[in-house]
């Protein structure tokens, strides 16, 4: 499995029709689901959770919970859907979370973490990997880091991404904890020093290729977050620049390569908007962004918008200057 650049799974941002939007413009680039949680993929409708374009591979699952019982069930049920990856949430920060005894919270409880992956190894051949922050409150020393990651690693886990901010554990919002809590990258660094044989992943605050490449030489990959969805085609430069692939579509190409699966999915049943809403960002920094983003909010983002129109969007981008060209992302 190529870590070397991957997407962060998001909530509300990082659903199949995202993934298969981001597919378009990166071959190479690993994608996550957003966290679900076991329970729900145990009890619910495991089709309309789970079920995924093979386009989209290579594509990882990303799980919520702190049973290891749940959590191999649904462990086996992403293996049989065709995930290549599985993945345990212990970074996310919010009180619901926290409620429910899944994210970061279960940073206070290394041992249960460690059964939940060792159950979770037992029933999948695929790669089981974890998903945590450097601490939480108080509990923010790098000795603790260390000690929690090492109960994980004698698990068999071999690959750990670490966002380099400490949870606030019910005293901040989820989106206050992306900006708040400072960035200690030098612990994830230290980590990779201290567990040499193992994949270390670095996350948080991680925006351009500029960032990417040094954080490449003390770490094994790059996990990166809200600009890959706020910014899509910079995952073209990752493309280009990381994974040294010169045959990138154009911002152009990608719309017309995703218009024959946005009417194949219209005719399933979803909604316009579901799909078009990750593509707003895809213009960026170009001539004419600002038209494709109110023309996308006005006519293609709205709950009832017209399907008809994606026959004419082409249109929209050629006769209004909208610049297409491959190039980088501002």
């Amino acid at each position: 499995m190529n870590r070397k650049v991957s997407v962060a799974p998001m909530m509300d941002c990082t659903d199949r029709h995202e993934r298969y939007f981001l597919r378009l413009i990166s071959k190479n680039t690993l994608l996550y689901t957003e966290m679900i949680v076991d329970e729900a993929i145990n009890r619910g409708d495991k089709k309309k959770l789970l079920e995924f374009n093979i386009n989209e591979k290579p594509v990882a699952l990303q799980l919520g919970g702190s049973s290891p019982k749940l959590l191999a069930e649904a462990a086996k049920v992403g293996e049989d859907f065709g995930y290549d990856e599985i993945n345990l949430n212990l970074g996310c920060p919010s009180k619901k979370v926290e409620k429910n005894k899944f994210g970061a919270c279960l940073m206070k409880e290394p041992n249960l973490v460690a059964d939940c992956l060792s159950k979770m190894q037992s029933v999948t051949k695929l790669p089981i990997t974890i998903k945590t922050r450097i601490g939480y409150d108080n509990v923010e020393d790098y000795e603790n880091f260390f000690n929690f990651i090492s109960i994980l690693k004698k698990t068999g886990v071999k690959t750990f991404i670490i966002h380099a901010r400490k949870a606030m554990l019910g005293k901040f919002t989820p989106k206050q904890n992306l900006n708040i809590p400072p960035l200690k990258y030098d612990y994830v660094y230290k980590l990779k020093e201290d567990f040499p044989n193992e994949e270390i992943i670095i996350n948080g605050g991680i925006k351009s290729v500029d960032e990417i490449k040094p954080h490449l030489k003390k770490a094994d990959g790059v996990m990166i977050g809200r600009a890959a969805y706020h910014t899509p085609y910079l995952l073209a430069e990752i493309e280009k620049e990381i994974f040294d692939n010169e045959n990138i579509p154009s911002r152009q190409d990608v719309i017309e390569q995703l218009i024959p699966y946005v009417k194949d999915e219209i005719k399933k049943g979803t909604r316009l908007n579901q799909i078009m809403r990750h593509t707003i960002g895809l213009f960026h920094g170009q001539t004419g962004a600002s038209y494709w983003k109110r023309y996308l909010s006005e006519n293609m983002c709205v709950r009832d918008a017209d399907v008809k129109k994606i026959d004419h969007i082409m249109d929209k981008i050629k006769y209004n200057n909208i610049d297409t060209s491959v190039g980088q992302s501002a």
